[in-house]
């Protein structure tokens, strides 16, 4: 087949094509804005694994959620600073020198990103956790509400059941 040949085939089946209507990035973008990306996110699980380990982390965790929010469950050890408070509290709640994740209730809600976004401006090192509270407590990780601790069993759909990890 001709190179021809093949742009021609291509140009058909993209056509149709909703995904590849707009082409793919090259990999040299892919691969500058998915290492951006990275740079930006973390996951619940990899939240999980590094406050599971003996000693520090290297970063603190901020619910930026209400405190009617924070009550009914939290990440065990964050820091409760509601966004719309950042501005006011967050110099004497956080240690600029120490990278801070945020999140808020899911990926449905942009809190987290809210919240991130103002501790940047203040000169904060942030990360956003991706899937928020709803992720933590759907992958089976230990939470803590205003009556004590609690734990829901993994939802299959996002935590692998007999797996100490996804893979991924």
């Amino acid at each position: 087949m001709t190179v021809t040949a093949v742009t021609a085939v291509t140009s058909t089946a993209v056509a149709g094509n909703p995904v590849l209507r707009v082409a793919p990035a090259s990999p040299a973008a892919a691969a500058g804005y998915f290492g951006a990306s990275l740079a930006f996110h973390a996951d619940a699980s990899d939240v999980a694994i590094a406050l599971a380990v003996d000693g520090d982390p290297g970063f603190v965790v901020l619910d930026s959620r209400s405190t009617e929010s924070w009550d009914r469950g939290h990440v065990p050890g964050a820091i409760h600073l509601p966004t719309a408070l950042i501005p006011e509290q967050a110099e004497q709640l956080l240690d600029r020198s120490v990278p801070v994740v945020t999140y808020c209730w899911g990926p449905g809600c942009n809190g987290a990103t809210r919240a991130a976004l103002a501790l940047a401006e203040l000169g904060f090192q942030v990360k956003e956790m991706l899937g928020g509270f709803e992720y933590w407590a759907r992958e089976g990780f230990e939470f803590e509400t205003w009556q004590g601790r609690e734990r829901h069993a993994a939802d299959p759909l996002t935590a692998p059941a007999d797996a100490a990890d996804c893979g991924c």
